[in-house]
């Protein structure tokens, strides 16, 4: 893999500004964020007002934790424009979730906000290697939320040039990638491997293709899919972190001289780690719930949102903002079987340590009598797929998750290309516990 560490004079001077320079900032357009959303958001007076606190009581960072919480049910509850702090006729641009769950989310950015995402989604592609004159392929979706657009516009403030395409037509993207030969990818992990078993099926080795950097985000994924992927295609893999709430994707991202986390663009977002159980704030370093307040955003300002992932603070490493560490379990994704905690990521590291198996699995959940059960859809590899193989690697692959997570689990091993391939996000877990 190439060395892209980009060079120092590269970087924007807040990235490598002192951590008192960093937190002034954070304090001054702190106070600046709560007053808005309190003298413009009608819920946020409210729950300020019930809590007994007002915006003056900021006089420190620390003073945060004094304030309420926001969660993703108030959107909903909200819907669709009263969270919005300016006039609707100064949002330029809304979002609205597909509302699979229940009413919709909606998010609205003003002119200034998406210039903010622009310059720190070009910062984020800085960081994970990628420069301006690059052609970076942009696999999100341009659906119903914020990923692909987010990405199309940081692409073009970085001044690359963007191949906008979203999820699916696999076979038309594997073309486009070997026609015009992209510097970098923006896509799912997931998607990804969809990617590479269509270049296997064209008779394409990976590792010959222009592609140098993979920006992956949209969905936990591990180090161990990291090494598969970067060995498959000998490109960079790095992670980016947004979510539609608090902006979209740039709100934190790898650096590729370390791969050792992602940084959070401090000067824009404060986060925070709590005990998702007491809603305490925790010490940098320890495992709690990521929650984030924004310090510069006019539509939507949101005020300690608890995002559900599950991760811990670091100190900064390629900069001076912390780091978190690579997020492997939402809150959300949690399976709780028999009295033990499952994430989605702890059964994919176990696929992937498990010889003759492809990188593709899905979980069921079902009734077993009275008791909750699991079991793991695989693939073989078509050089393991003889049922000797398969059955040994359906063996090893239970012993393994009953080792390493502690749970019984009935493993299915199917011929080459019988698990369902993402489409964007992966559905990891089908649950059919009600079904009897």
């Amino acid at each position: 893999m190439k060395d892209l560490s980009p060079k120092k004079s590269d970087l924007e001077a807040i990235e490598v500004a002192s951590i008192d320079e960093i937190r002034s900032l954070q304090l001054e357009r702190m106070k600046w964020s709560l007053r808005h959303a309190y003298d413009n958001v009608p819920m946020y007076k409210q729950r300020f007002d019930e809590a007994g606190v007002h915006p003056d009581d900021l006089q420190s960072l620390s003073d945060l934790s004094k304030f309420p919480f926001t969660y993703k049910n108030d959107l909903r509850d909200n819907y669709p424009f009263g969270l919005f702090a300016v006039p609707r006729e100064q949002i330029m641009r809304l979002h609205a979730s597909s509302g699979t769950t229940g009413k919709a989310t909606v998010v609205g950015y003003t002119a200034h906000d998406i210039s903010n995402w622009a310059d720190l989604l070009a910062r984020s592609l800085r960081a994970s290697g990628l420069r301006r004159g690059d052609m970076i392929h942009n696999a999100y979706g341009y659906g119903l939320f914020t990923g692909g657009l987010g990405a199309h516009y940081g692409i073009e403030r970085l001044g690359a040039t963007v191949v906008p395409m979203g999820g699916g037509q696999t076979e038309k993207q594997v073309g486009l990638i070997n026609d015009f030969k992209p510097d970098g990818i923006m896509v799912t992990p997931s998607y990804m491997l969809n990617i590479l078993e269509q270049f296997h099926k064209q008779g394409l080795d990976p590792r010959e293709s222009s592609l140098s950097v993979g920006v992956f985000g949209a969905e936990p994924w591990t180090n161990a899919m990291r090494l598969e992927v970067e060995a498959a295609f000998d490109m960079h893999a790095v992670d980016i972190y947004g979510l539609s709430e608090i902006m979209g994707p740039g709100v934190a991202n790898e650096c590729v001289e370390t791969k050792d986390g992602l940084h959070i663009w401090e000067d824009h977002f404060y986060p925070e780690i709590i005990n998702p159980e007491t809603g305490e704030v925790v010490e940098d370093g320890e495992m709690g719930e990521l929650v984030f307040t924004t310090l510069t955003k006019e539509g939507l300002p949101m005020v300690r949102y608890r995002t559900r992932d599950l991760t811990r603070l670091l100190p900064g490493t390629a900069r001076t903002m912390r780091r978190m560490e690579k997020i492997t379990g939402r809150s959300d994704d949690m399976i709780i079987l028999r009295g033990v905690n499952v994430f989605p990521t702890q059964i994919e590291e176990q696929v992937m340590a498990t010889g003759g198996l492809a990188p593709y699995f899905q979980i069921e959940l079902y009734k077993s009598g009275r008791m909750d059960a699991m079991r793991v859809f695989v693939e073989a590899t078509p050089s393991a797929a003889d049922e000797l193989s398969k059955t040994a690697s359906s063996r090893m692959l239970g012993k393994h998750i009953k080792d390493m997570v502690g749970v019984s689990t009935e493993v299915i091993v199917g011929d080459p290309g019988s698990v369902a391939r993402s489409q964007g996000k992966a559905v990891r877990v089908i649950d059919n516990r009600d079904q009897g």
